[in-house]
């Protein structure tokens, strides 16, 4: 059973900056994809940034500069670094996995960007 457990998150102010964790436990694939969306209040879910297992990243244009998300393939873990945080980067952020071709998500964790 893949589980996928999240750290990080909280209140931060603008300009300001967090670092969001994501441990998967239960993964005996080589090769998977990890990587982060976030779901603001009234919105959909979108895609922050996700890495694959070759090492290739995508990152959304809204936090391009300013976001980068990296793994560590030994645990696996991937990591969001969120500097220049702006009140729009406000949201629940859920770390994502594709496992053997299969979708596991975590539990989200809060980021509120607000003076």
């Amino acid at each position: 059973q893949v589980q996928l457990v999240e750290s990080g998150g909280g209140l931060v102010q603008p300009g300001g900056s967090l670092r969001l964790s994501c441990a998967a436990s239960g993964v005996i694939s080589r090769f998977y994809a990890m990587g982060w969306y976030r779901q603001a209040p009234g919105k959909q879910r979108e895609l922050v940034g996700s890495i694959g297992s070759g090492g290739s990243v995508i990152v959304a244009d809204s936090v391009k500069g300013r976001f980068a998300i990296s793994r560590d393939n030994a645990k696996p873990t991937v990591v969001l670094q969120m500097n220049s945080l702006k009140p729009e980067d406000t949201a629940v952020y859920y770390c994502n996995g594709v496992f053997s071709g299969k979708d596991y998500w975590g539990q989200g964790t809060q980021v509120t960007v607000s003076s």
